[in-house]
């Protein structure tokens, strides 16, 4: 099973990037404004039901490749670490100016909830994400590979349930703050971007 350690780096590396703002914050933040706590809640189970679908693609889809050829999974990590690092440098180089939340028609929950699905499960760069983030936490000798990819997909599952709910909980204070701080949005990409980069560079060490 998945070492403490390894959790542990998860664990503070997924909190990280969720609780910085971001697409999917931000649309929560939008749609429990404009229709309230049941609407933003409903989004962020979407968003988060989106990236449930796209773990277990990656769950079963890297798996197999491990049953394949070690080799070939280990490219993939390695891949994925060159991923996260030109994330984060693009993100870091990124100029950003003053954070605004999207414009957001009321809707009913369910329709707040499919909206969070679809835009979650139709954006590339999420199912890219996915792909080059979860196999760097996976070590085969540690266990089975595929409950490995099951337990870091629920959790990320399960710490997007918390942060979104929680966001659409405090709406109203979070976008007063956000409104009073709107020059967040010109370091978002450099924080972003420094986690992307400080990642990939330990997982390379850490993997030779």
């Amino acid at each position: 099973m998945i070492s403490h350690d390894v959790l542990t780096t998860y664990l503070i590396v997924v909190l990280g990037l969720m609780i910085i703002p971001g697409p999917a914050t931000l649309l929560t933040l939008a749609r429990s404004v404009s229709g309230g706590r049941r609407a933003g809640m409903a989004t962020g189970l979407g968003i988060a039901a989106g990236d449930f679908v796209h773990a277990t693609m990656a769950t079963f889809g890297l798996s197999a490749l491990l049953a394949t050829s070690a080799l070939a999974f280990q490219a993939v990590k390695y891949a994925g670490v060159a991923y996260l690092v030109y994330l984060g440098i693009k993100a870091f180089l990124e100029k950003n100016g003053s954070l605004d939340l999207p414009a957001a028609q009321m809707v009913s929950p369910m329709q707040a909830f499919r909206q969070g699905l679809f835009t979650e499960i139709l954006n590339p760069k999420t199912a890219l994400f996915f792909l080059a983030f979860l196999p760097q936490f996976i070590h085969p000798e540690s266990g089975s590979v595929i409950a490995q990819f099951s337990l870091l997909g629920i959790i990320f599952v399960g710490l997007s349930i918390c942060v979104t709910s929680v966001l659409a909980i405090a709406a109203g204070s979070v976008r007063g703050w956000l409104g009073r701080n709107r020059s967040i949005g010109r370091w978002q990409g450099k924080v972003i971007g420094s986690i992307y980069m400080a990642l990939g560079v330990r997982l390379a060490f850490q993997q030779q």
